[in-house]
């Protein structure tokens, strides 16, 4: 039997709860994203892959889109995210990041940068 990788149970709650609390970077991105606005393109957000739960998905593309913060800065967290992006590129997808000031401040470079993503 083929084991879920994709919003596995058992991350439900976390989903739910990192949906309703969006950094105001994935809140304004999201509002370009939402409704297939971009492309056509049906984008999730706070979706689960395995273990991990990344911010946007587009599954036609296989594209996992990161806002990172200042959190994302210290060596642990730059660690961690190399890890969960090997493993994700590793099942097949393609993981693109972008910090959060730039899609507040470079908006049409970061839509710009996901369509390049798409096949």
């Amino acid at each position: 039997m083929k084991k879920r990788i994709h919003n596995r149970k058992e991350l439900e709650h976390f989903r739910k709860k990192l949906r309703k609390n969006l950094t105001p970077a994935e809140a304004f991105l999201w509002r370009h994203l939402k409704a297939k606005k971009l492309q056509g393109k049906r984008f999730n957000r706070q979706h689960s892959i395995k273990n991990y739960i990344v911010d946007f998905y587009c599954a036609s593309e296989k594209l996992v889109i990161e806002l990172d913060g200042a959190v994302h800065n210290t060596p642990l967290a730059q660690e961690y995210d190399a890890k969960r992006t090997k493993v994700l590129n590793e099942l097949g997808f393609t993981v693109i990041r972008f910090e959060n000031k730039m899609v507040f401040e470079n908006l049409e470079s970061v839509l710009s940068e996901i369509s390049e993503h798409f096949k």
